[in-house]
């Protein structure tokens, strides 16, 4: 993870609207959902279908998924365990601002490690949830179209989560939803489910 502090010249600019003129206007309160789970879990599947459904509530959303950011904000970095943290460190800090522009913001990446998941939530607050993906190893494997596994037992690919790498899975989740057991749509039933509980969408 960097360790780059920011110049004594930087100063942080305070603006005329924040959070709550934007929360005036939006009639929301934003959030960010953090997806977290091996690859194959259904993270981005299901916080795709999670955006859809609160879209057509009329809910203001963004959705920051792992290959589309690596293929822009991150594409200078590899797999290594140092650059997957600076990974999540960078997405940390734009689901931030976008949760500051007051929209329900879906970060869907593996982030297998419990630092970085932590350095996240310190960063957002009160209003980050992290959401488990939870399915059983060879239940991913089994939905493995791209064919990851089977370059990372074979060895292609070094340094992968489940295989050669760890996931250190959430102890404490806000939402735990058990992909290999329930359907898609019960999964994202029970995110909205929460969301409403919560106060973050109206219950109507």
């Amino acid at each position: 993870m960097s360790d780059a502090k920011p110049s004594e010249n930087i100063v942080w600019q305070k603006t005329t609207v924040g959070r709550s003129e934007r929360a005036r206007v939006s009639g929301q309160r934003g959030a960010v959902l953090w997806f977290t789970g091996l690859s194959g879990s259904g993270k981005s599947t299901v916080a795709n279908a999670v955006e859809t459904r609160l879209n057509e509530l009329g809910r203001m959303t963004y959705l920051l998924d792992g290959d589309n950011v690596r293929s822009g904000l991150c594409a200078d970095l590899t797999f290594s365990d140092a650059d997957r943290q600076e990974n999540i460190r960078r997405v940390a800090h734009v689901s931030k601002l976008f949760w500051d522009a007051n929209l329900l913001t879906l970060v869907s990446f593996i982030s297998p490690f419990r630092a970085e998941r932590r350095l996240a939530r310190e960063l957002v607050g009160g209003d980050f949830i992290e959401v488990f993906v939870d399915a059983p190893l060879e239940v991913c494997e089994s939905r493995d179209v791209k064919g990851l596994y089977k370059k990372a037992r074979a060895g292609q690919i070094p340094a992968f989560t489940g295989i050669s790498s760890p996931y250190e899975a959430p102890e404490h989740p806000e939402i735990h939803l058990r992909t290999g057991e329930e359907s898609l749509e019960q999964s994202v039933d029970r995110v909205l489910a929460w969301l409403r509980d919560k106060g973050y969408i109206s219950a109507g």
